[in-house]
């Protein structure tokens, strides 16, 4: 799946089948290998996590070279249609990861219970044969990898110290240390396994098949066969195949398990409904409007899984320098042996204190706590309607000082209702009735998206007018629209649409037009002008006023985001500033900044950032989606949002809860917290270890729950996250 970036840079996330071996150090390689195709930017490659995150300029490569690229590697791919694999966080590899725990459990006790009882060697040393074999397979199988390819990690760093302890006849201690660090490894596994089992439970919500009706009978086809515009029938109980809008009948969905919204959703004719929800009550006739691999669960399933192959920047801080930093260990661990014994201390102690410090500096909490706990808080997110498209916006969450929000279908509800039409007492022909205006408009209207055109097409045919037809129709984005009607043109916008678009005209009835905007808008109203141009000569036929409801959760929603310390609030509308500034104080908004176009809204967010450094958008529309890519955090609304706002943004809210905002920042700065207490013990054991080795010497075995002990407390501490509430 390939996602579009700002300018010709675009983002590629390539799924591919983990082969025997391949561990960091293959991962590595294969990032080295695409970071020199000409066009490539940036390369994230996990093996463990199953896919390659690729930036690159479109202008100079594409995806399928770069997918040409990864098979010359010899490395396989997975289609974006096929089920996803959940590689080492599949049930059945975990399974053998906990059977080669236990056996290295078992061997360890065998082993230290027979020597404390002073039992046969035999079955003392085969006890921690076991030990060692299982207990250092992976990691072996690591260490080989990376020398092949002539790096070093943890891996290499823990086997080292094992057969170190071994060696100088502390064969306990060296199964301990790979007891620990084996039971670690597999808590981290367990950790991404959750998250990428997100993945396949929502392959499972998607049903295979559909009911459709054709000729009045009803026909079971393959989902990938129905076409847009196709009817099927679900009835009670069933799961929704595939997006689209209901055409018969009433019923309750229960959509939680995409949008997160705790209660069933009544569905009526007109209604939308997604695919992998869950009909409740009554039967439904449903016309298709998304083909399967275009459907909401599909987009969500490439969207999570673009999610779990970008890492947060802490982890790729701690990533650069895991290989220094384990080059470093073993330049110490050196260095603790040369120069004592230079100086003439004997060899067993000094090698047995090397050893010790080598287990007690291993950076393994260091290098485990991040993806234990940004993996966890995206699984956590996904289990309420929070979709994150990555850790860094994870991250990114927490750091949110300032939040602006779109006004219509973010803060309101978006179902904008005609609540005046007049037409002006003066017009010439004196024929045109309030219902004539309101059928010339929605005319026009018929052929825009826009919240107010939709308004006034609705009241026109809840009249029940009839309504001509437009041609060479024209839009002015923020100010207004016009086609030609019958035999003259059609005008319809806003104050600034006649001041700029119109400037150079004369029309007739302008001044008492603008006159009567500046009334209803007083009212709170959003309003415009209804003009007519014939022969060059235009004239104001009447005026539209429109008012929007508020949802009823916004002031709420922004006090919980005062409470978790956002300094200040703004509204970006293109609405008129009276509607805009009733709407800001009834919610408690900070800052209005109304009667914007699309690029002043960019502009307004950059001005934000500059104030602020840390700023949240959040939007629904098309219009929107050059603001959700300037702003530092970009949150779309998912429910009511279009596709460009959806792909655009960082975080989607697959419902349409505002309540998910503040979920949001605040997952965003438990996880941080979180992360500072993960290093903060991973570091805080590493010293006070290193310094009582290297001031007053501790035994290898103390070294070893010191260091073993961090790694599955941090690895703990992050899973913590998955169970993370507002």
């Amino acid at each position: 799946m390939t996602v579009t970036e700002p300018s010709s840079l675009s983002t590629c996330t390539l799924q591919i089948e983990r082969r025997g071996g391949r561990g960091k150090a293959g991962a590595r390689t294969l990032e080295r290998h695409l970071q020199d195709i000409p066009g490539v930017r940036d390369v994230d490659v996990s093996f463990r996590k199953g896919s390659a995150q690729i930036t690159y300029d479109g202008s100079i490569t594409s995806e399928q070279a770069l997918r040409q690229a990864v098979r010359d590697r010899d490395v396989s791919l997975r289609d974006d249609s096929e089920t996803p694999t959940d590689d080492v966080g599949t049930r059945s590899e975990l399974r053998r990861e906990a059977v080669f725990v236990g056996l290295t459990l078992v061997g360890m006790v065998t082993g230290f219970v027979t020597g404390w009882l002073n039992g046969p060697p035999l079955l003392m040393w085969v006890g921690y044969g076991v030990a060692y074999v299982f207990g250092g397979w992976y990691g072996l199988e690591g260490a080989i990898e990376t020398l092949r390819h002539r790096a070093v990690d943890i891996d290499l760093l823990m086997i080292v110290a094992a057969l170190g302890a071994l060696s100088i006849g502390a064969p306990f201690e060296g199964a301990m240390l790979l007891f620990l660090f084996s039971l670690s490894n597999t808590l981290q596994h367990y950790a991404i396994g959750r998250s990428r089992r997100a993945i396949k439970s929502l392959v499972e919500m998607r049903p295979d098949e559909a009911q459709l009706l054709r000729d009045g009978e009803e026909v079971t086809v393959p989902i990938d066969e129905v076409d847009i515009g196709d009817v099927f029938v679900v009835r009670p109980g069933d799961r929704i195949p595939l997006d689209g809008v209901v055409a018969a009948g009433e019923g309750t969905v229960d959509q939680a398990s995409l949008t997160g919204e705790s209660v069933p959703v009544p569905k009526a004719p007109g209604d939308e409904v997604f695919g992998g929800t869950i009909n409740e009550s009554g039967s439904l006739e449903i016309e298709v409007t998304r083909r399967a691999h275009e459907s909401a669960i599909t987009r969500l399933i490439h969207m999570v899984e673009r999610a779990q192959s970008e890492k947060a920047p802490t982890q790729r801080l701690i990533d650069r320098l895991e290989q220094p930093y384990v080059l470093g260990v073993f330049a110490l661990t050196v260095a603790a042996i040369g120069i004592p014994l230079a100086l003439g201390d004997e060899f067993t102690s000094t090698f047995y204190r090397a050893m010790t410090l080598m287990v007690a500096a291993s950076p393994c909490a260091v290098i485990i706590s991040t993806p234990a706990a940004v993996l966890s808080a995206i699984a956590s997110g996904g289990k309420q309607g929070v979709l994150f498209k990555g850790g860094e916006h994870v991250e990114t969450a927490a750091s949110i000082d300032a939040v602006a929000f779109d006004k219509t279908g973010t803060l309101t509800r978006g179902d904008t209702q005609l609540t005046d039409v007049s037409v002006r007492g003066d017009v010439a022909d004196g024929a045109l009735t309030d219902d004539g205006l309101l059928s010339l408009a929605a005319a026009v209207q018929a052929r825009s998206e826009h919240h107010l055109a939709r308004a006034t097409v609705t009241a026109a045919e809840d009249r029940s007018l009839g309504v001509p037809a437009a041609r060479r129709f024209q839009s002015v984005a923020g100010k207004g629209v016009r086609a030609d009607v019958e035999d003259g043109t059609v005008h319809i916008g806003n104050r600034s649409y006649f001041e700029t678009v119109l400037g150079d005209t004369a029309v007739d009835g302008l001044e008492p037009g603008l006159e009567r905007l500046r009334t209803l808008e007083a009212e709170g109203k959003t309003s415009v002008l209804v003009a007519r141009e014939d022969d060059d000569d235009v004239a104001v036929l009447g005026w539209l006023a429109f008012t929007d409801t508020v949802r009823p959760d916004a002031a709420e929603m922004i006090a919980n985001l005062r409470s978790l310390g956002v300094e200040h609030v703004v509204m970006l509308t293109g609405d008129n500033e009276r509607v805009a500034r009733r709407i800001a104080d009834e919610v408690g908004i900070d800052e209005v900044q109304a009667e914007l176009l699309p690029e002043e809204k960019v502009a307004t967010i950059e001005d934000l950032v500059a104030r602020y450094e840390n700023v949240a958008m959040v939007g629904d529309g098309v219009n929107d989606a050059p603001a959700l890519a300037t702003a530092t955090l970009g949150i779309a609304m998912g429910g009511a949002g279009t596709d460009v706002a959806l792909e655009t943004a960082d975080v989607v809210l697959m419902g349409d809860d505002l309540s998910k905002i503040p979920y949001v920042l605040g997952l965003g700065r438990k996880t941080r917290r979180t992360l500072v207490v993960n290093l903060a013990i991973a570091f805080g054991a590493i010293a006070l270890m290193v310094s009582t080795i290297l001031l007053r010497g501790i035994p290898l075995p103390l070294a070893v729950v010191g260091h073993e002990g961090s790694t599955v407390l941090v690895s703990l501490n992050g899973l913590r996250l998955l169970g993370y509430r507002e």
